[in-house]
């Protein structure tokens, strides 16, 4: 979707396209991401003053914190990554380098775009591969050595010709041709990470591989097989990876998106023994890269000014207060997600394009069993899985898909010899949770 047509209005209707409720998150996020193509539009003495405003995101989970966020960067084809805040640190913080989520975004962000232009060279690189796949099966006549051969001239072009349209019709995948592969030699070996080493960001195998001198070897291959790697070998040579790595970097820099999940994890006053000494200094180290900061990557210098950062946690023990004040300031947008509803998980059930129930139904289809959802069943669905998260813990939308597959366990089971038409009603889901229900504390090992 075209980034200039993308209003908040329009964003938030994309996204409820697939999200249920939180109204006020959605508004937030669509405002933030306006606010990249308004950034945009400025002089670029004032674009590069002015700042993302980063969100904290509040509520339990399975409420929809990560999927507004996936689904944001998804309609703009931002470079989108989640990390956890807790994997950052552990007893004694010897936790992953907080500089490794730049990076990650990075290399998502130049495989996007080595992607896209791959796609843009592939008509090219086909029309290649065809032809040096033709050159497999007729080799091109010496003219000095065999010059009024037969293969030569117009009765060689009409074989070549007939060779063709017997490829475009499959009939020669089979055919074993011999053909010249790039071949390196890498040697084999292991590498042993810890602590501070994923701050070399080096790519090993790329390293040495460099050491050794590149060679073809020939091998034996259907054309099948042959067109796949004649086809690498064509895109390598169409696309140009210095100006790939360039575009991603700009990308990254420019519309990266980093979520920051398990924020209230890292959240507490520095005292003087225990986790808290290291939770806020993972604060500490986090805050460079969201305030702003140039980070090495085995691509080049990476500055983190403009990503937008989006954080989410419960903090039902913490709160945000609890976050050193400058990583309070770093996040000025805080929108709280309220907990789902009965009324919202049936919607959650049937409304969404990627709901529940349409998944379920496409899956069993495959076995020819089509799935009638009666009304009363959503309804009951629903009702169960509100009912198990006030019970126990309540892990939001995520209850449902727990409810669903011990609905259709023995359907999902028996699908090759079922009925070609099962109706699911009220009472069929009652029948099947009805053990689960009745029973909460063996429902708190199968929920």
């Amino acid at each position: 979707m075209n980034i200039d047509a993308l209003t908040p209005k329009e964003i938030v209707r994309e996204l409820d396209k697939y999200i249920i409720g939180q109204d006020e998150a959605k508004k937030s996020v669509a405002i933030a991401l306006r606010n990249r193509w308004r950034r945009q539009q400025l002089p670029p003495e004032l674009r590069d003053e002015v700042a993302p405003k980063n969100i904290i995101m509040i509520g339990p989970t399975g409420i929809g914190k990560t999927e507004i966020a996936r689904r944001l960067a998804r309609l703009t084809y931002a470079p989108f990554i989640k990390v956890e805040a807790s994997k950052y640190t552990e007893v004694g913080y010897v936790g992953r380098d907080v500089e490794s989520m730049v990076r990650e975004l990075t290399a998502l962000s130049v495989n996007i775009v080595r992607k896209e232009k791959t796609e843009f060279v592939s008509t090219q690189a086909k029309a290649a591969t065809e032809e040096r796949i033709l050159d497999l099966l007729l080799p091109p006549v010496d003219v000095k050595s065999t010059e009024g051969s037969i293969e030569d001239g117009p009765q060689g072009e009409r074989t070549r010709e007939k060779l063709r349209q017997q490829l475009h019709n499959g009939k020669l995948e089979e055919r074993i041709v011999t053909i010249e592969a790039q071949d390196r030699f890498t040697p084999m070996f292991e590498v042993f990470s810890g602590p501070g080493l994923e701050q070399m960001d080096i790519n090993i195998h790329e390293m040495f591989g460099k050491m050794f001198p590149q060679e073809t070897k020939r091998r034996k291959a259907t054309i099948r097989e042959a067109r796949k790697i004649i086809f690498q070998e064509e895109v390598q040579k169409l696309v140009n990876m210095d100006e790939v790595i360039r575009e991603a970097i700009i990308r990254v820099e420019s519309s990266g998106i980093i979520f920051i999940d398990e924020l209230d994890k890292i959240a507490g006053r520095e005292t003087s023994k225990g986790p808290d000494v290291s939770r806020e200094g993972v604060q500490r180290d986090l805050l460079p890269i969201i305030e702003g900061t140039t980070v090495a990557t085995k691509h080049g210098m990476v500055k983190t000014d403009h990503i937008l950062f989006i954080a989410a946690g419960a903090f039902h023990v913490a709160k945000p207060s609890d976050l050193i004040p400058e990583m309070q300031g770093r996040f000025p947008i805080r929108v709280e997600l309220k907990s789902l509803s009965q009324q919202a998980f049936e919607k959650i059930l049937t409304q969404p394009e990627n709901s529940l129930v349409k998944q379920y139904c496409a899956l069993l289809a495959t076995e020819g069993v089509k799935i009638k959802f009666l009304r009363g069943a959503i309804k009951e669905i629903a009702s169960i899985a509100s009912l198990a998260n006030k019970r126990m813990e309540n892990i939001g939308a995520r209850r449902l898909y727990t409810i669903m597959e011990k609905t259709l366990e023995d359907i999902s089971f028996a699908a090759t010899d079922a009925p070609a038409v099962i109706e699911i009603n009220a009472d069929y889901v009652k029948e099947k949770l009805a053990g689960i229900i009745k029973d909460e504390d063996a429902s708190k090992y199968i929920l």
